[in-house]
């Protein structure tokens, strides 16, 4: 074995084992960022839910109930058996606002502030 043929080998070795670790990183970064957002998000409804409580219970309950239904919605829209028939934009829109509420949710519940 030549010289050169395990320096080729060390330096491919390197470059993998940085590219792992970039990955590793950004994976990281990334969780950290969406566990922070979704933290933002609960206290901003939380704090919306109780001014629009102290201002008006009737309304927010209302709204709140809207919401519920609508991510309800949602949820059947995108778990029910599909069928060959071409789905709505509110379907759509229901469904892709469940997703986000599922994330939300999910990332929210590692966070301290849920607690």
């Amino acid at each position: 074995m030549t010289v050169s043929a395990e320096r080729g080998r060390v330096h491919r070795a390197l470059r993998r084992i940085g590219s792992f670790l970039r990955e590793l990183v950004g994976e990281a970064a990334a969780e950290l960022v969406l566990t922070v957002l979704a933290c933002i998000i609960l206290s901003g409804l939380v704090l919306a839910f109780a001014l629009g409580w102290r201002l008006n219970p009737l309304a927010t309950g209302g709204a709140a109930g809207a919401v519920l239904v609508f991510l309800g919605y949602g949820g059947w829209e995108l778990l029910r058996p599909t069928k060959p028939v071409r789905r709505g934009r509110l379907a759509v829109v229901a469904g892709a606002m469940f997703s986000v509420a599922v994330v939300v949710v999910l990332y929210a519940s590692n966070c301290g502030c849920s607690t």
